[in-house]
Parts: structure tokens; C-alpha cells; sequence
């Protein structure tokens, strides 16, 4: 892949997937959306591990969605991984889940979550609240990104 991942998207529900990504294309909001299935998948692609060794890491994603019941690695502690790491703890992470439990919001804040979305059940809601969020991320917001240099510098 030549050109860099706008987001990835951490989801182990295929329906899910397949709803975020026609949100995204239909609102033509990000054309390079990696999908990881499981937490282990989601680190080893942000740190270049397992079946992404020889990922260029200085290409990281712009923005992180984030499920957090996934399987193999729960996204609490992919959440604290990115987080705690020089080279991605300034990737906005937004979960992204069904889980309306208060325990899940708040350990996601003390774990340097940027937002914290529960996912509506109306497909309408649903294309709604992605095209919000995606408009937000990857439009207005301006994200400090490291460079290869270890220098910080305003990207849009």
C-alpha cells in the first residue's frame, strides 16, 4: 500500500464493518479505511508486528475507531497500548461500541480515549453519527503527528 491509512477500524462484527464502511463511501469521507477483526490484529498492525512486519510506521493512521469487546485482545488494552507509545499516543482513538456501561466510558477516558460514541441500533442514526464523526476527524480537526524525526508539526 503507497499511500497512507486514513483510519482504522477496529471491529470484530461483520454487520458493523460492513455499516461503517458504506458510511464512510457514501459520504466520501476516507478512501483508505484498514479494517483489523480482532485487538491482536489492531497492534500488529499499528506497530508493524506479526503479518505487518515491514509496515512503514512513520505512516500511521489518522484516526483509530475502536470497538471494545473484541476478541483475543480486549480494545482497553489496545487502547492502553497506542496510548502509552511515543509513536502513536497522539492518534485520535475513538470507541466506537454498543457498550453504555458507565465502568467501559470512564476507563476509556483514563486510558486517553479522544471520544467516546455508543453505536446507535437505527441504521439512519447510525449512518448519521459515522458521517458526523468521520466529518469531524478526518476534516476539521487538527492533529499533531510525530515524524520520522521524533518533530512535532501541525497536518492537517
Amino acid at each position: 500500500m503507497n499511500e497512507p491509512v486514513e483510519i482504522l477500524l477496529v471491529e470484530d462484527s461483520p454487520n458493523d464493518v460492513e455499516l461503517t464502511l458504506r458510511a464512510f463511501t457514501r459520504q466520501h469521507l476516507a478512501t483508505r479505511i484498514q479494517v483489523a477483526r480482532d485487538g491482536q490484529e489492531a497492534l500488529d498492525f499499528i506497530f508493524g508486528q506479526g503479518a505487518y512486519i515491514g509496515r512503514d510506521l512513520s505512516q500511521q493512521p489518522k484516526l483509530i475507531l475502536l470497538d471494545l469487546k473484541l476478541p483475543k485482545v480486549d480494545g482497553l488494552d489496545v487502547l492502553r497500548a497506542i496510548k502509552c507509545n511515543p509513536l502513536t499516543q497522539m492518534i485520535p482513538v475513538v470507541v466506537l461500541t454498543s457498550s453504555c456501561v458507565e465502568h467501559d466510558i470512564e476507563e476509556s477516558y483514563q486510558r486517553g480515549a479522544n471520544s467516546y460514541l455508543i453505536k446507535p441500533v437505527s441504521y439512519d442514526q447510525f449512518m448519521i453519527q459515522v458521517n458526523t464523526l468521520g466529518s469531524y476527524w478526518l476534516q476539521f480537526n487538527q492533529n499533531v503527528v510525530a515524524t520520522p524525526a521524533d518533530e512535532l508539526h501541525l497536518a492537517k
